[in-house]
């Protein structure tokens, strides 16, 4: 607690003044936190003096409070492309990071507790953003911004949170997600460069090369980078109380559909509590994706039947709780997707699940299962929507990538296992199949005829999106996560 006032008194956080007559103030606390290495151990403890934010008035106290963070996609694809280039990683981790934020509002603070003088009636005036606040973030990303474009970086309008600088042979690219930052690039000298700079901004701690970033676990070889969620997968079972259960092969029975016929849950934010851990878990899990994805339709009512699958997802995790994503060292880096649909497959609203996945080479950097918005009135209409969407995130790859320096002039590969679609989206004719489709679903006809697209057809025994749309037995659905690279370098050899 000492160290924070300090670091607040440092930063000229506020000032104490009598407060104005038809003014507020807003209260504070501390709020405690033990922080944990990645392999279980304290790092440190942790102090923060919060503001009640909540006590905010839209318009008298904030403006705006949208803020970006980094895309968890833009991580892999970075990740990815270091490992395919040799390019080394490093961490670092900005102190009191929203503290830097400059206020541009008029807001005043009751005193923190414990620094009040009996008989003062002063209150501080907030000049700079404090944790708590609802601008906090948004001011500290504009403030970071600002200073790293001052060093030459230019911002990517793909993702806001990615800043890259190139100066002749030199590249470097910095990614930030709220305080933690990843750099990476092929010239040592220039990010070591960028860290002085940052140094001399902000008060920063090198973390040096990376290791563990936003709860993922990141290994590297000469073939490669390997990500995974071990210790958080370990944290889900210990507190689902399963660490004795016995562990299962698929996370989902065979051909199962869920629906609201079973009894309610009477806790129903146990459930809440899991589903939402587990989302977070498939940053490096393709493979629970489609049944997390499931069990996040009954967030609002879930049932005694929903509970029983998501412990089975749990069981599941307990085989292997440190699988991962691998990324190859041996990578062509084209780009290529794999697209599927499962037509009418929620039981309740009869709508189809688009599922596709993105490889950078051989390394899987985006995947997606998600429930269409519309009612599909054939397979090869919601095969079709699942395309468009498939090539949607393949035209946001390519400009990402862009950013990162690679240039993708070649035609994209995008495998589709319909023959009935890869011939509508081919032929620009409308007839009594297509002609109730949306406008915006035939954006993938534009981009065939333009070359930026070839779709081809894959046999459904080989398409690798069907684990993202339909819950698979052992015998497919073990041959199919190898082919994603999902692996796991603790299990036994």
């Amino acid at each position: 607690m000492r160290s924070e006032l300090r670091a607040l008194q440092a930063n000229n956080t506020w000032s104490l003044t009598p407060l104005l007559p038809g003014k507020t103030p807003i209260g504070c606390r501390w709020v405690y936190k033990i922080k944990h290495r990645s392999d279980g151990s304290i790092e440190r403890h942790k102090a923060w003096l919060v503001a009640k934010g909540f006590t905010q008035l839209e318009g008298v106290d904030y403006q705006d409070t949208f803020s970006p963070t980094a895309k968890i996609i833009s991580v892999r694809c970075s990740l990815a492309l270091a490992a395919a280039r040799g390019w080394s990683l490093h961490q670092m981790d900005v102190n009191n990071a929203f503290l830097h934020g400059d206020l541009v509002e008029e807001i005043y603070m009751s005193p923190p507790p414990g620094l009040r003088r009996q008989g003062e009636e002063l209150v501080c005036r907030l000049h700079k953003s404090l944790y708590g606040l609802k601008q906090a973030s948004r001011q500290w990303f504009a403030k970071f911004s600002a200073a790293i474009c001052s060093a030459g970086y230019v911002q990517s309008r793909a993702d806001y949170s990615l800043f890259t600088r190139k100066q002749g042979k030199s590249f470097t690219a910095l990614l930030i997600y709220v305080d933690d930052i990843l750099i990476t690039g092929n010239d040592p000298a220039s990010i070591a460069m960028t860290k002085q700079f940052l140094h001399s901004h902000f008060h920063l701690k090198d973390l040096g090369d990376l290791k563990y970033f936003l709860g993922i676990e990141i290994s590297a070889s000469k073939n490669g980078l390997f990500i995974s969620q071990r210790k958080y997968a370990l944290e889900i079972i210990k507190d689902a109380g399963m660490l004795g259960a016995a562990p299962i092969d698929t996370p989902m029975e065979r051909g199962l559909k869920l629906s609201d016929k079973s009894d309610l849950l009477k806790d129903s934010i146990k459930y809440r509590r899991l589903v939402g851990r587990l989302i977070y878990l498939t940053v490096s899990r393709p493979d629970i994706t489609y049944a997390v994805h499931v069990l996040s339709r009954f967030m609002h009512q879930p049932r005694k039947l929903h509970m029983e699958v998501a412990l089975r997802v749990v069981r599941y995790l307990k085989g292997a709780p440190g699988q991962g994503i691998f990324f190859s060292s041996n990578c062509d880096l084209r780009l290529r997707a794999y697209c599927d649909s499962d037509w009418a497959g929620c039981p309740l609203t009869r709508r189809s699940t688009t599922g596709y996945c993105v490889f950078l080479g051989p390394s899987l950097i985006s995947w997606r299962s998600k429930r269409q918005k519309t009612v599909s009135l054939s397979s090869a209409e919601a095969e079709y929507r699942a395309m468009t969407g498939a090539y949607c995130e393949l035209t946001w790859l390519r400009y990402l990538l862009k950013d990162l320096g690679i240039s993708h002039q070649d035609s994209t590969f995008l495998y589709c296992d319909n023959k009935a679609v890869l011939h509508i989206a081919a032929n620009p004719v409308f007839h009594e199949r297509t002609r109730h489709i949306e406008m915006d679903c035939h954006y993938i006809r534009d981009k065939i005829q333009d070359g930026s697209v070839i779709t081809k057809f894959v046999n459904s025994a080989h398409q690798l999106s069907d684990i993202l749309t339909n819950p698979l037995g052992k015998e497919t659905f073990v041959p199919m996560i190898h082919k994603l690279g999902v692996q796991d370098i603790h299990s036994p050899t």
